[in-house]
C-alpha cells in the first residue's frame, strides 16, 4: 500500500498560485508530466494508454481530498508507474507544479 508520511502531507505550500507561478511550472509540466497526464491535464497523454489510473486533473474531485504536501510528495517520490521527479527539480519548482496541477481542474 502506498503511504505518504503524515509530516509530508502536512507541509504547507510556500508558493502562492499566481500567473508567474503557473507560467513557470507550465513548461516543467510540459516536459515531465504531459506525456502521461496530457497537455490539458485530462490524463490522456501519449503514454497514458500503457498505464492504469492516470489522474485526470481536470476533474475537480480528483485532488479535492489531497493536500499540497501530498501532491508535492507524489511528484517528488513518484507513485506506482509514475516516475519520481527526484532531485531534477528544486523544491520551489515542485511547489509551483502543485499550483499548476491544481489550476487544471475545471471550475
Amino acid at each position: 500500500e502506498y503511504k505518504i508520511p503524515p509530516e509530508a502531507a502536512a507541509k504547507e505550500n510556500p508558493t502562492k498560485p499566481s500567473l508567474e507561478s503557473l507560467a513557470k511550472s507550465k513548461k516543467l509540466y510540459g516536459m515531465d508530466c504531459a506525456m502521461c497526464h496530457g497537455d490539458k491535464g485530462d490524463g490522456k497523454g501519449d503514454m497514458a494508454s500503457d498505464i492504469k489510473n492516470v489522474t485526470d486533473f481536470t476533474n475537480p474531485d480528483a485532488l479535492k481530498n489531497r493536500t499540497d504536501g501530498e501532491l508535492f510528495y507524489v511528484i517528488r517520490h513518484g507513485k506506482g508507474e509514475m516516475p519520481p521527479e527526484g532531485d531534477r527539480a528544486k523544491d520551489e519548482d515542485v511547489w509551483h507544479l502543485v499550483n499548476y496541477v491544481r489550476s487544471l481542474a475545471k471550475k
